[in-house]
């Protein structure tokens, strides 16, 4: 029974880092029809902003020297630029394109953000000492448990709850669910369409902002494409969640992460190394019971 829980607080950290990264992809999505390739790149950047640009293996810390205040809302900050000015150089000006057209404009960005990043701090892996008072152990009932898995868990149900008050309480928030219900029609009803779109980017960036430092204190490692795997995951999660639904992309983030961690602790070591196979495998048979993904919006239904 301790092996089970200790493997299902396990399986909850890593399905909320899969939710939050869910989370800013269907944000994006919910608005703009904008599947967003470049949104591993952003968490990447952000994560690299903590230390000094420089090509050399040994790593000097810049914005990671600061006090974890500053620290925290500065990574936060730069989160939110990265996206903003994304939106603002590039996706303003393809916004009216085809979703298809779109998600290539979304991959080509990923692309050049990624060989920037080469370019200027190198493509060998980097290690990083930070946050490393967050991975002591909490023993409780039994249980040993990092205090950095319950600090993951605590921050995705804390920005869950606040995000779902601020998309149902604020007028802010009622302006982000009519432009996602209808966009054309919210636009008509004088709801500013690059207000919106802009508040959508920063939003995301601020949420890949959180992910690139979750991710970096969880992994202590820097590398230009660390953040490719957990996006693709979390990809799958938007889509088995509902694609355009925020809830639905948590659901789909902490399921993936779930399965994911529970295989990787109970198949067998011949097959252990074959684990995602296994998640994939889990995904197809979910599509196939429900293709519209666990919670299905009304706009995203085909109408015949």
């Amino acid at each position: 029974m301790i092996y089970f829980l200790q493997a299902l607080i396990d399986a909850l950290s890593l399905g909320s880092i899969y939710a939050l990264a869910a989370l800013g992809i269907g944000l994006l999505f919910g608005i703009m029809r904008l599947i967003n390739f470049a949104h591993s790149d952003f968490i990447t950047l952000s994560a690299y902003a903590l230390i000094l640009p420089s090509t050399d293996v040994v790593t000097t810390l810049l914005i990671g020297n600061l006090s974890w205040p500053f620290l925290i809302i500065t990574i936060l900050a730069i989160g939110v630029a990265i996206a903003l000015l994304s939106n603002f150089l590039i996706f303003s000006r393809v916004r009216t394109a085809s979703p298809q057209n779109l998600m290539v404009v979304s991959f080509a960005l990923g692309y050049v953000i990624q060989n920037l990043i080469m370019m200027v701090y190198g493509a060998r892996p980097k290690a990083l000492g930070l946050g490393s008072s967050l991975t002591r152990v909490v023993e409780f009932g039994g249980l040993r448990i990092p205090l950095l898995q319950l600090i993951i868990i605590a921050v995705t149900v804390v920005l869950l709850v606040l995000i779902l008050l601020f998309m149902r309480k604020t007028p802010f928030g009622v302006q982000m669910r009519a432009a996602a219900e209808d966009f054309r029609m919210a636009r008509f009803l004088g709801i500013r369409a690059k207000f919106v779109i802009g508040l959508s980017f920063a939003i995301s960036g601020l949420l890949a902002a959180v992910v690139s430092l979750l991710f970096v204190v969880q992994t202590g490692v820097l590398a230009p494409a660390m953040a490719t795997d957990m996006v693709i995951f979390a990809f799958i999660a938007t889509v088995i969640g509902g694609m355009g639904s925020l809830v639905g992309a948590v659901l789909g983030g902490l399921l993936v992460g779930i399965a994911s961690s529970l295989l990787q602790a109970y198949l067998p070591d011949d097959i252990r190394m074959f684990r995602d196979v296994f998640v994939f495998l889990f995904v197809i048979g979910l599509l196939l019971v429900r293709p519209s993904g666990m919670i299905r919006l009304k706009q995203f239904e085909e109408r015949v």
